[in-house]
C-alpha cells in the first residue's frame, strides 16, 4: 500500500489515466480515487470500472482528442496499449505498431503542449534487447527490441521522452517497464491472450486436458496488476531520473511452476505439448532501481494473484473476452 504522504499528492488534483479500464489502468484509477483525486478514465471500452472516475471514451490516435483530454491536467498516467499473443504479433504486426506509435506520440506531445505537471509513460519489457536477465544499467539502445514491432513502438516513445529532455529540459516524465502483468481486467480472448489468461480461460471452459505449449521449462517474471499500479504511482511521485525502472515481481517462475500453483486451488488435468516451442528460455527482471529509486515493494503472492484473477474472470467472462481489440479490424 502506498504511504499516505505520497498518495496525498494526488488529492483534489486532475489525473488523466489512459487505458483506465484495462489490466493495469483500472487498478491505477481505483488507487487514485481512493486518494481523492479527480480522475479522468480514458478508454475505448464501454465498461465502467470505478464510478468515482469520469469515464471518457476517446481514441488516442486522434491528436486533437489528446489535446482536449489533457487540458488543465495536473498528472497523467499513459498506460493505454495493445496486448496480444506471440502469434498475433507476428501475423498482424501493423495492428500493433501503427496505433501504438500514434497513441504514444500524440499523448506525450499533448501533455507537453498542455504543460501537464507530472507524467508517467508505461513502456514494456519488450523494449529490451534479447536477454535472459533485464538490467536497466546495462540496457543498450544499439540492440533492437526483442519484441520487434510492439517493442520498437515502446522504444520510440522512450526516445521521444529523451528528446524532450534534451531539447526542452523536460524532467517531469517518468518511464516504467513492466514485465508479464496479470490480474483482474486482463484480456481473456483465447485468440490473442497471454499465458495466464489463456490458461484460466481453458480451465474455466472445461478443456480436458489443458494443453500447454512447450515443456514447461520457460521462466518468466509474473507481476500482479495491483502491485504494478502502485509502482506506476510511485514512479509518478518520485520520478525515474531521466531514465526508466523495471516493474516486476522480483521472482522467477517456470511455466510448470505456474501450472502447479493453479493446481493448488483448481482441479484440472493438463499436458505439455513438447512438439510446440516453449518460447524464450528465461525472462527475468532486475528490481534494484525500483527498490532504490521509488521504494517499490510488490507484495502479492503468485497464488493469491492467480486466485483473484480466476475469480474475477468467472464473474466477468463477457467483459474479459470482449475488450477493445485492434486485431479484429
Amino acid at each position: 500500500m502506498i504511504d499516505k504522504s505520497i498518495s496525498s499528492e494526488f488529492t483534489g488534483k486532475k489525473v488523466v489515466v489512459t487505458g483506465g479500464t484495462g489490466l493495469i489502468g483500472r487498478q491505477v484509477v481505483e488507487k487514485l480515487c481512493d486518494a481523492g483525486a479527480r480522475v479522468d478514465c480514458v478508454s475505448l471500452d464501454e465498461v465502467v470500472t470505478d464510478p468515482r472516475a469520469e469515464k471518457i471514451f476517446a481514441d488516442l490516435t486522434d491528436f486533437s482528442v489528446c489535446r482536449e483530454i489533457t487540458e488543465n491536467a495536473d498528472f497523467a498516467c499513459h498506460i493505454a496499449g495493445i496486448k496480444g499473443s506471440v502469434d498475433v504479433t507476428r501475423s498482424k504486426p501493423a495492428s500493433f505498431f501503427v496505433p501504438l506509435l500514434m497513441m504514444n506520440t500524440n499523448f506525450l506531445e499533448a501533455c507537453r503542449l498542455n504543460s501537464v505537471g507530472k507524467i508517467v509513460f508505461t513502456s514494456s519489457i519488450g523494449a529490451y534487447g534479447a536477454a535472459e536477465y533485464f538490467d536497466e544499467e546495462n540496457d543498450s539502445i544499439d540492440q533492437p527490441p526483442m519484441d520487434k514491432y510492439p517493442g520498437w513502438a515502446k522504444r520510440i516513445a522512450e526516445l521521444q521522452v529523451a528528446a524532450y529532455f534534451q531539447q526542452y529540459g523536460t524532467e517531469n516524465i517518468a518511464v516504467v517497464r513492466p514485465c508479464n502483468v496479470y490480474g483482474p481486467g486482463d484480456n481473456f480472448d483465447p485468440n490473442n491472450a497471454m499465458v495466464i489468461p489463456t490458461l484460466i480461460h481453458r480451465i474455466a471452459s472445461g478443456e480436458n486436458p489443458v494443453t500447454i505449449w512447450g515443456d514447461g521449462s520457460a521462466i518468466r517474471d509474473f507481476a500482479y496488476s495491483a502491485d504494478v499500479a502502485e509502482g506506476i504511482l510511485l514512479a509518478l511521485h518520485y520520478g525515474t531520473r531521466e531514465s526508466f525502472v523495471n516493474l516486476g515481481s522480483g521472482k522467477e517462475c517456470s511455466i510448470a511452476e505456474l501450472v502447479e500453483t493453479l493446481h493448488t486451488f483448481l482441479d484440472f488435468n493438463h499436458s505439455f505439448d513438447t512438439s510446440k516451442p516453449s518460447g524464450f528460455p528465461r525472462r527475468v527482471m532486475d528490481m534494484s532501481r525500483a527498490r532504490d529509486w521509488i521504494n517499490y515493494q510488490p507484495a502479492t503472492s503468485l497464488r493469491d494473484g492467480l486466485e483473484a484473477t480466476y475469480n474475477w474472470y468467472l464473474e466477468h467472462r463477457e467483459e474479459g473476452e470482449g475488450r477493445k481489440n485492434y486485431f479484429r479490424e
